[in-house]
């Protein structure tokens, strides 16, 4: 019909998939969207991975509440694709389809020792901390007296800031209960936060450095060393200036300038150092590390070993060294960048091949794991402008099943209890609830099939 709606499928209820909804029901055309969701529960990594003592960030949720209103819009939670629905049934209920599932793999060290007891990817630990049904039954060994995160980046900031706080300060946020209580009982008291090149490298951004100078109950060693700039960093900052580095150095030399607080917790910032091996009898006991030294090349400044060596006693090591994306069976996938191979969106039927007509990508999937949550937002535009002009020139294919309640019947068919936007909102005020009455905003459910419970009872109450 030509009055009908274009019908899309957002496949990931996280930042990308919610900003693409957001552009796609801006539009003075008709557009339904339909958002999936594995989990009972929307906003991926704002809920399960931004770190608890960050409300501010978790805060965007807003944004999405009120594209949730839209009237052409609906939430499938609790749907995962490729195993409730598959793609192809997807490109048949619908004109297009934009895969916004991010990035839910850790890059590996690949190192020796890697896969002892007691070395855990970040991922692991934020989802732990965070409630995420995916690590709500890890294991973290807290009553090692010393650990050592991996990484550079705001995630490893998150891990080290997390390990090092007051439980008292955490007890106020949304912290799962489980962590919450194991955290008070953690014995660890020195974590050593490592960076394979310098400091003026360093991924964090200056907030999440500058929150560990702020923590009462660590202090923050810096090398002095560290911070004499080598020829080829000198050289960088003069050739193309970084505010944000700039602004690292002036943090990490007040830390040094401050020295020891006397603080029961120390955190030691260690640079050009990278990880070797891990090595013990079963367990993590220790981590050798070799020291690099800063090299010029057509690349940027890279780290070269040196072939000098250290041993740190730590029991418990993160790994925290990027994130990969994982395929969606019947979408192409590009194993090299472990991206889904695309043109501004488009998806590509291999690395520069053709088009696959209707399918789209956003996101971490779409351009690697980079940027902050509001990078998503350009990103999901512009996929969604490219969606347009494919629907525009009459690029998009007709879906054999276009009736909207036709998806939910097939659902249904399959036993798939499919979650409703009404059904999260019940969720949500229970958890809210239940947080309240230990004075903080909400005690995540963190089992799927207790969140089910939560909502088949609120769908039968008056």
């Amino acid at each position: 019909m030509a009055d009908a709606p274009l019908r899309v499928a957002v496949v990931g209820a996280g930042p990308s998939g919610f900003y693409a909804a957001e552009h796609l029901l801006r539009q003075e055309r008709a557009v339904a969207v339909d958002l999936f969701d594995r989990l009972p529960t929307p906003f991926g990594l704002v809920r399960g991975g931004v770190a608890p003592d960050h409300p501010k960030i978790k805060s965007v949720t807003r944004v999405y509440d009120k594209v949730a209103a839209h009237p052409a819009f609906r939430f499938f939670g609790n749907v995962t694709a490729g195993r409730d629905v598959t793609a192809e049934e997807l490109r048949r209920h619908y004109h297009a389809v934009v895969w916004a599932v991010g990035a839910a793999a850790d890059r590996a060290l690949d190192i020796p020792g890697e896969d002892l007891a007691g070395s855990h990817t970040a991922t692991e630990f934020v989802g732990w901390y965070n409630g995420h049904p995916d690590f709500r039954d890890r294991r973290f060994d807290l009553g090692q007296e010393a650990a050592a995160v991996v990484g550079v980046g705001n995630v490893a900031m998150d891990v080290t800031r997390v390990l090092a706080s007051d439980p008292d300060d955490l007890a106020t946020t949304d912290i799962s209960r489980t962590a919450l209580d194991a955290l008070r009982a953690s014995k660890v008291r020195t974590i050593y936060l490592l960076g394979r090149r310098g400091p003026a490298q360093a991924a964090f951004t200056n907030p999440e450095l500058k929150e560990l100078g702020e923590l009462p109950l660590a202090d923050v060693v810096v090398r002095a060393e560290d911070l004499e700039l080598d020829a080829a960093t000198r050289a960088s900052l003069e050739t193309t200036p970084d505010r944000e580095a700039e602004k690292n150095l002036k943090t990490l030399r007040g830390f040094l300038d401050r020295g020891l607080q006397g603080r029961p917790r120390r955190i030691e910032l260690r640079f050009c150092t990278s990880p070797l091996r891990i090595e013990g009898p079963g367990r993590v006991e220790r981590l050798v590390v070799g020291a690099n030294r800063l090299e010029a090349s057509p690349r940027g400044v890279q780290a070269v070993a040196t072939g000098q060596e250290a041993v740190l006693p730590v029991g418990l090591v993160f790994r925290s060294v990027g994130y990969r994306a994982l395929p969606v069976d019947g979408v192409p996938f590009d194993d090299q960048r472990a991206v889904m191979p695309n043109d501004r969106g488009r998806v590509l039927a291999t690395a520069g091949g053709a088009v696959v007509p209707g399918s789209y990508v956003a996101g971490w999937i779409k351009r690697g794991p980079s940027g902050v949550i509001g990078t998503n937002k350009p990103d999901a535009v512009e996929t969604v402008g490219c969606l347009l002009e494919d629907a525009e020139r009459g690029a998009l294919p007709e879906p054999t099943a276009p009736d909207p309640d036709a998806i939910l019947a097939l659902l249904t068919a399959r036993g798939v209890d499919v979650v409703s936007w009404r059904d999260w909102q019940a969720l949500d005020a229970h958890e809210c609830g239940a947080g309240a009455a230990r004075g903080a905003p909400r005690e995540k459910i963190t089992d799927p099939g207790e969140m089910l419970a939560v909502i088949r009872r609120a769908r039968q109450a008056p």
